[in-house]
């Protein structure tokens, strides 16, 4: 409280005007910054195919666990992107969170579900990939997690009950009140939300953030398509929360991505 959270670390040493950005801007959608980043794929995709030969042909390593991967990473290396603001003070995340959502089944009218997972700074490639699947297949299986049993019970109630809960537990957010087992649990208390549009053959979009939770980061990910000399390449569509560091950091963090994407191997280091 006043300065304490359980998920993060106040900063203090920051520029005067980046202190004061919260109060000038203080929404998420009114201070978003959109990026459209192009990446070649070939490199990944051959990752992609040589690491799956020595896996379980139902578990596979995919464009979208590389890509997962070296977002984290970036994390790590540029921990300033990995921010947010709440309460109108800036805070540095103790820990790498990725969100991302998934189709139950790939047919019209399925429902979607949204898996949360903390990603450790030395997680390997494939443990990575076995910790997603492993959530992703519980949620198909239609386990529900803390958060989804909180819905549940929230929708029971009438409307004006639901949002009053909802913005007594923003201001508990505010002071540092929520206990760290429902921010834990909430997905969209997170270092950045992926959808990855490219699974169901979509170009991506811009999307916006959510101002509930401490999300400052969506990345859309398009298909892959062909590109001049016959290359694979894929559009990476950022939405930035440009509050929480200045645009050339930013740029540098989105740099290590590709960096990590265009030369996979390195991530098994």
């Amino acid at each position: 409280m006043f300065g304490r959270r359980p998920d993060a670390t106040l900063v203090r040493d920051i520029p005067a005007m980046r202190r004061f950005m919260p109060f000038i801007s203080p929404r998420r959608n009114e201070s978003l910054f959109y990026h459209r980043q192009e990446v070649d794929v070939d490199a990944a995709l051959a990752f992609c195919e040589q690491r799956n030969e020595h896996r379980d042909p139902k578990r596979p390593i995919t464009l979208f666990h590389v890509i997962l991967h070296a977002l984290a990473r970036s994390m790590v290396e540029r921990p300033h992107v990995n921010r947010f603001t709440k309460g109108g003070r800036l805070w540095q995340r103790n820990e790498v969170w990725l969100t991302f959502s998934a189709k139950m089944k790939m047919e019209d009218g399925a429902p979607m579900i949204t898996v949360k997972r903390k990603i450790p700074p030395d997680v390997t490639i494939d443990e990575f990939v076995d910790g997603l699947l492993d959530s992703l297949n519980r949620g198909r299986r239609g386990e529900k997690t803390t958060s989804d049993k909180e819905v549940d019970w929230l929708l029971y109630l009438p409307p004006f009950v639901i949002r009053f809960a909802l913005w007594l537990a923003d201001r508990a957010d505010d002071l540092g009140l929520l206990p760290k087992s429902m921010i834990d649990s909430d997905p969209m208390f997170t270092s950045a939300f992926v959808a990855n549009l490219g699974s169901v053959n979509l170009d991506g979009g811009y999307h916006h953030l959510w101002e509930h939770g401490t999300c400052p980061i969506f990345l859309v990910i398009g298909k892959v398509d062909e590109r001049a000399g016959g290359k694979r390449g894929v559009t990476l569509k950022w939405s930035y929360d440009e509050r929480i560091e200045d645009g050339l950091y930013a740029m540098a963090a989105l740099g290590v991505v590709k960096h990590y994407v265009e030369n996979p191997e390195k991530l098994l280091g």
